[in-house]
């Protein structure tokens, strides 16, 4: 699959890989600002942004979409920085691909699976993905409408802002999701996956785990799995942080990528 793709800079290849609900566009200010150092590559994953839409996500196909972007880009080699399910992309690429990472950093996301039907994130976002699908657009006219209506189930301001950049409006003011809420919500359980058992022990590259302080996404289990699966991975805490942590605290969160990888 062909992905949309922003580039920045000059130097070692460096490729930031969003999240759920996210795109390159949410990532511009953090790339422009390594491109001063780096070659930064920001990608739209499938069913995302601006590029193509299919009917399956799972991590095999990102992880295969990732090698074939790098392929095209003549990139052997990479920094991959990944949040969320990026993060999970950037690491089933990593385990498979070794031999093609220089660094890899994780954005506040585990290698285990989330699938637990207990489990915060599983709840959170079946939330979230349910107030998406539930909007009407035959009766929007604006963004405002949009936001008024997630804010019955989604109370957090910042939250809606971040979702509400999924919102396209063609040239006779119809909005619509540019996201692919139908396969997103049909392949659910796969973006909620972790690492197979049998992932441990790699060590070919240096691995740096970045968490928000109030994110509930990594855990003291999930810490005992970061250091089963990449046994040398540095791990850092982002104070006053929540899972959106580059959003919220873009400057530290600037400043723990350089000094891990400059």
């Amino acid at each position: 699959m062909e992905l949309f793709f922003r580039k920045y800079g000059e130097g070692p290849p460096l490729i930031i890989i969003h999240g759920l609900y996210g795109s390159s566009d949410n990532w511009v200010s953090i790339g422009r600002n390594l491109s001063e150092y780096f070659e930064v590559y920001l990608i739209d994953q499938r069913n995302h942004g601006r590029s193509p839409h299919s009917d399956k996500h799972n991590y095999n196909l990102l992880k295969e979409d990732l090698r074939e972007f790098m392929d095209n880009q003549n990139i052997e080699k990479a920094i991959l920085l990944g949040h969320s399910m990026g993060g999970k992309t950037a690491m089933f690429f990593a385990t498979d691909y070794p031999e093609r990472v220089s660094h890899l950093i994780v954005a506040d996301i585990s290698p285990l699976s989330y699938k637990n039907t207990g489990s915060f994130q599983l709840l959170s976002h079946t939330t979230i993905l349910n107030a998406l699908c539930n909007i009407d657009f035959s009766n929007i006219s604006s963004r405002e409408d949009i936001d008024i209506i997630l804010s019955k189930s989604i109370p957090q301001d910042k939250l809606r802002q971040f979702l509400l950049k999924n919102i396209k409006r063609s040239k006779d003011n119809k909005y619509s999701w540019s996201l692919n809420l139908e396969t997103i919500q049909n392949e659910f359980t796969n973006i909620m996956e972790g690492l197979d058992n049998n992932k441990s022990g790699i060590t070919g590259f240096p691995v740096l785990f970045i968490k928000g302080e109030n994110s509930e996404y990594i855990s003291g289990q999930d810490i005992e799995a970061i250091e089963l699966v990449f046994p040398y991975a540095e791990i850092e805490t982002i104070p006053n942080a929540g899972h959106w942590l580059h959003a919220e605290q873009p400057d530290e969160f600037l400043r723990i990528v350089r000094e891990f990888i400059l």
